[in-house]
């Protein structure tokens, strides 16, 4: 249940190039937050509209999220003191069906936080496949190593793990038919690229899509995504897509979390 919480800051650390971490202690609200779903935070007295970012991770009464410093609301939060108190609205959205089987997480760039989550809520073996776009901007690897089996790194620029995209040791995963589920959060053309693989492998994706944000109850509309309506998700989509089977989702109370299936690329 979302509810506004007032959370005192017990950590506020640079991680790397502007991306920061901050923890904050709140029995309730950690209590009530699943992987997947974000928290909405005032940024101080003159800003109106609250930032949205996802929950990075748990840990018993407290909550950590992790965010790039992007325009005068993140940079105000980068500022903030220990022992300062957050007004937090939240947690908010849906979250990640956790499967039974072995599970393969995704993260690239500012999306890789929310996915630590997942990984520490999984019921099964978990396998991160994390991208950057190079060195100075990975974060949360030692995280990762301690919650999951394996872990893998690439980077555009080869200066850390692997050379190219996270599809090139995913698609090496999914061929060995172990995992019976995939999550990702990242830009949107990565996760169109892990779904088009996850639906050669026939393995079901579980997507986390970012966009701007206003309210994050889903009254202001400006973060509408075009999904497949209920009628037409069992449809083959080589069909095609059309005006007839396409309704506008909110992604901040219908998402953010989607089956890959009813996202209309």
């Amino acid at each position: 249940m979302s509810n506004i919480y007032h959370c005192e800051i017990i950590d506020n650390t640079l991680l790397t190039d502007n991306i920061y971490s901050i923890i904050v202690r709140n029995r309730e609200l950690a209590r009530e937050s699943v992987a997947g779903q974000f928290l909405h935070i005032k940024c101080g007295e003159a800003r109106i509209l609250r930032r949205p970012i996802s929950i990075c991770y748990v840990r018993d009464d407290e909550i950590c999220f992790v965010f790039e410093t992007k325009g005068e609301g993140t940079k105000w939060l980068s500022r903030c003191s220990v022992g300062q108190m957050l007004d937090v609205l939240g947690p908010l959205g849906n979250g990640f069906t956790m499967p039974d089987g072995n599970l393969i997480v995704v993260g690239g760039g500012v999306g890789t936080p929310p996915m630590l989550f997942a990984a520490q809520s999984a019921k099964s073996n978990v396998t991160a496949v994390l991208g950057f776009r190079e060195a100075k901007r990975v974060v949360l690897i030692d995280e990762f190593r301690a919650v999951c089996d394996e872990v893998f790194v690439t980077t555009d620029d080869g200066s850390v793990g692997i050379h190219g995209a996270v599809t090139m040791p995913l698609e090496e995963l999914l061929k060995s038919g172990k995992y019976e589920a995939v999550m990702t959060c990242g830009q949107i053309i990565m996760q169109k690229a892990v779904a088009e693989l996850c639906n050669k492998y026939n393995v079901p994706l579980q997507v986390s899509l970012e966009e701007r944000m206003g309210c994050g109850i889903g009254a202001c509309l400006v973060c509408a995504c075009a999904t497949l309506s209920d009628k037409a998700v069992d449809v083959d989509k080589t069909a095609g897509v059309t005006d007839d089977n396409v309704v506008m989702s909110r992604v901040c109370i219908d998402g953010p979390v989607f089956d890959a299936n009813e996202v209309v690329w």
